[in-house]
């Protein structure tokens, strides 16, 4: 089983099922819950794989900016 899919994998499950196959049959293809599948739509629904990809980089940034302003409270 797998644990964890790229932000690709996952914008193109939602195609799937933004294409008419019902969400139960496309959960059940890719082996993974409803409760998940909803989580990616409401972060990932109507993005693009540049706009995924995108949004990892502005996170990553914003967490290093995180603990560089941890670190100089602390000092």
């Amino acid at each position: 089983m797998k644990k964890r899919y790229s932000e690709e994998q996952i914008i193109g499950i939602l195609k799937e099922a933004d294409s008419g196959i019902p969400i139960k049959d496309v959960c059940r293809q890719h082996n993974i819950c409803m409760t998940s599948f909803y989580k990616w739509k409401n972060r990932f629904g109507g993005m693009t794989v540049s706009e995924a990809q995108k949004l990892k980089a502005f996170e990553a940034d914003n967490a290093k900016l995180k603990r560089l302003v941890a670190e100089q409270a602390l000092d």
